[in-house]
């Protein structure tokens, strides 16, 4: 397939980022962009756990998988809008996530807790069915930092199941309060070992979730029009996971297609006949992207892959819509930004269009007759 350009163009149709809000102590307020599209959005969470596999590490008899559902509300009066982080959650990223993990990130001045979402805890959904897709977030981020693509597609219709995978994961809250934090040890960034471990795990929380969805309590799921996206480690979380019957379409945004010793994963050997989109930014481009995504092309198929400019690797999360608004308050610098996101002034509403005209081409549309409002 044609290799193509994702221009700036899309610049023109870009809302106006929020200006910096302070809470009552003065730390900064961040606001996430508004969705979309014509539905209000419910969010409701799922406690899931596999009886038949152990923690690979903690050691516990069964896995515990943390999951958020984003899905289009019929009505949304009387429910409240869900926070970003819980308070819990939200005191761990401040001392991990921010300064540590994302160094760019400043590690004082941003009520962490104060983010709303734009979805409703537990309003009502409609009776018909909708697509779903699967979000996997990059190693060591947790699933609540890709909250406005996932707000964005809901709203478009899809219902959308956000996925934690814990102990990777920087901040995993489970019902009644216990926390999760990162248990793999630093070295699975280069122990070829250790990353097969966190990958195999990963590849297999993605087959629970999906063997779930017959009878997950929630909004009415069409099971013939499954996708999956995921950025980073998740990106190739989803790719490989095309390999599934279950799943029709697949966004990869920026996961390598091999393991750390250059083994190719099976998509990139053999190709695929489903739709797969792989995303990409000038500022995290390199020959093992060229390689690894030129496999998998190489085979033909419904493969397109398209590149994002003036950007680096984490515009596909929250933080490109986070990080302006640091910089306005001066807690962030041009080239924290730059490192971290890169210099488009676009990106995470660039990206929200690029996954659901991806989706809308590869599962058909999921608009709904309601408008929801």
């Amino acid at each position: 397939m044609r290799r193509r350009t994702f221009t700036a163009a899309l610049a023109s149709s870009v809302l106006a980022g929020p200006l910096p809000a302070y809470a009552a102590h003065g730390d900064l307020r961040l606001r996430l962009p508004a969705p979309t599209g014509r539905w209000r959005v419910g969010t409701t969470t799922r406690h899931l756990i596999d009886r038949d596999r152990s923690d690979p590490w903690n050691n516990a008899s069964t896995r515990d998988i943390m999951t958020t559902l984003f899905y289009p509300a019929t009505v949304v009066r009387g429910y409240p809008l869900a926070a970003q982080l819980t308070p819990a959650a939200a005191e761990v990223f401040k001392g991990l996530d921010a300064g540590i993990l994302h160094s760019e990130l400043p590690a004082d001045g941003v009520d962490w807790a104060a983010t709303m979402t734009h979805s409703h805890v537990d309003a009502p959904a409609p009776p018909a069915r909708r697509p779903v897709l699967l979000y996997s977030p990059g190693g060591a981020d947790p699933r609540t930092i890709g909250t406005s693509v996932a707000e964005d597609l809901a709203s478009h219709g899809y219902v959308v199941i956000t996925i934690d995978h814990p102990g990777e994961t920087s901040e995993v809250e489970f019902p009644g309060g216990r926390l999760r934090t990162i248990e793999v040890p630093p070295e699975v960034r280069t122990d070829p070992v250790l990353s097969r471990k966190m990958m195999t795990t990963r590849f297999a929380d993605v087959r629970f979730v999906l063997d779930q969805l017959r009878s997950l309590d929630g909004p009415p799921l069409d099971l013939r029009r499954i996708g999956i996206y995921g950025h980073s480690a998740g990106g190739a979380t989803a790719a490989v996971s095309l390999d599934d019957r279950r799943i029709r379409a697949a966004a990869n945004l920026e996961g390598y297609l091999d393991t750390l010793d250059g083994e190719l994963y099976p998509i990139a050997q053999h190709g695929t006949d489903k739709p797969l989109l792989l995303a990409g930014t000038d500022g995290f481009r390199d020959a093992r992207f060229d390689r690894t995504w030129a496999a998998v092309m190489s085979h033909g198929g419904p493969v397109r892959r398209v590149e994002l400019h003036d950007a680096n690797h984490w515009v596909f999360t929250d933080y490109a819509a986070l990080t302006p608004q640091l910089q306005s308050a001066g807690l962030v610098t041009p080239e924290a930004r730059a490192r971290l996101i890169g210099s488009t002034p676009y990106g995470i509403h660039a990206v929200r269009k690029l996954v659901r005209t991806f989706f809308a081409q590869a599962l058909g549309s999921a608009a709904g007759a309601l408008s929801g409002r």
